[in-house]
């Protein structure tokens, strides 16, 4: 199918109901949820993301990064760009762009934001994720903010999506060691929120094959 019409193809979807708690629980670390109980939500902080999608080779792709080792929150691990809306932002989705042009260089007048993944709340750092999808019809020029970005990590997910290749294995975190399921990718474990939103745009993608 023409990039063309996966792009639209996507754009509907994101009107209509999504798998996002069956795809993140998929992806779930064992023992934690995907929603805060009513006595945490004063203390529930807004983040977004923006999964940033674009043809390359004949696939589609989206950009990944390492977080660097000194971050306050999931150092070192491999994360979609985006952070806490702030009060200057005008909207989450203003976020994830703003994010992603301090983070890797994004030009937001380059991207078409085709819509919103399902919402998620991420206990271990109280964060309630709004992961914002947009797309790009070529690779873009990336441009690396080391303060926030050890490295840059193009993600194959027209892969994933023939042979979605959901792995598991035991990981020590901050609490503890935990068995986790994950995407393998080049030697590097992909876990987590960043699996979780993955498997909800990879549920989308099959649904069109």
């Amino acid at each position: 199918m023409m990039f063309q019409n996966i792009k639209t193809y996507l754009k509907d979807a994101l009107q209509n109901e999504l798998p996002g708690e069956d795809a993140h629980k998929r992806m779930l670390p064992p023992g934690r949820r995907l929603k805060s109980h009513d006595h945490e939500l004063s203390a529930v902080k807004l983040s977004s993301v923006l999964v940033l999608i674009f043809p390359m080779d004949g696939k589609l792709y989206t950009c990944l990064t390492k977080r660097p080792s000194t971050m306050k929150f999931h150092a070192g691990q491999i994360s979609f760009p985006g952070g806490k809306v702030e009060k200057e932002d005008a909207s989450a989705e203003m976020a994830a762009l703003r994010e992603a042009r301090e983070e890797v260089g994004i030009d937001p007048a380059t991207v078409e934001v085709l819509g919103k993944l399902s919402d998620f709340y991420l206990e271990i750092s109280q964060f309630s994720i709004q992961p914002f999808l947009a797309w790009v019809d070529q690779k873009p020029e990336f441009s690396l903010n080391y303060h926030e970005v050890e490295e840059l990590i193009l993600f194959p997910i027209s892969d994933f999506v023939k042979n979605e290749n959901i792995l598991e294995t035991e990981l020590q975190t901050l609490t503890g060691l935990l068995k986790i399921n994950y995407f393998p990718h080049e030697g590097r474990i992909v876990w987590g929120a960043t699996a979780m939103i993955l498997s909800e745009l990879i549920e989308i993608l099959r649904r069109l094959t």
